[in-house]
């Protein structure tokens, strides 16, 4: 986790770099959420989707590594009086709940191919039957682009790693493409992605 040291430098410096709006994939899901639901939002930063899920009347854990990325979000909640549960996690170590989450939010969380394996399973476990589990990340074709995304190809979505990380749940979409992606100074321009959408089965 000694990456959470840098990235709690880059919040440092650069304030809401992903900007203050939700993830437009999760933003679509609104007219399928209802106040109460449980909901978790994974490597959620400085919260943006977390206070979106939280907005709509979400019961909402917002986890991250970044302990500058959580305190920001758990200062925004606070700000606004919207209650929000934050949590500074190593997920491949978190204490995982099961069957808890109706919904959970797994957007630009970049893991190497061992921890995404770990993580995927734990999310899968964690969901509630009936629940959720939204994806977006780059994929391969983003290489090159200067709209965001890892450097490192290991980190990249393909359809078929998501297939295989969430083989236990319904798939109800999963599609690849080009996206404009308008979300703070390092999520800018055209994007490579991958939005999937799975269900755990009731």
């Amino acid at each position: 986790m000694s990456d959470s040291l840098a990235w709690d430098r880059r919040y440092a410096e650069q304030p809401w770099m992903f900007g203050r709006a939700p993830n437009r994939y999760l933003e679509s899901l609104a007219p399928r959420l209802r106040p109460g639901m449980r909901a978790l939002s994974l490597g959620d930063g400085e919260g943006r989707n977390g206070l979106f899920l939280a907005r709509q009347g979400l019961v909402v854990t917002s986890v991250d590594w970044s302990a500058a990325g959580t305190a920001r979000a758990a200062d925004w909640a606070r700000a606004e009086g919207v209650s929000l549960e934050t949590v500074t996690a190593d997920l491949t170590r978190w204490d995982w709940p099961e069957a808890r989450y109706d919904l959970i939010a797994w957007v630009f969380m970049h893991l190497p191919p061992e921890d995404r394996a770990v993580v995927a399973a734990a999310a899968c476990r964690a969901l509630a039957p009936g629940g959720l589990l939204l994806l977006e990340g780059f994929t391969p074709a983003q290489q090159g682009r200067r709209s965001g995304g890892p450097k490192d190809p290991a980190l990249l979505w393909t359809r078929a790693a998501a297939e295989q990380a969430f083989a236990g749940l319904e798939l109800q979409e999963c599609l690849a493409g080009t996206v404009l992606l308008d979300e703070g100074p390092k999520h800018q321009g055209p994007a490579e992605l991958l939005r999937g959408l799975w269900r755990r089965p009731a």
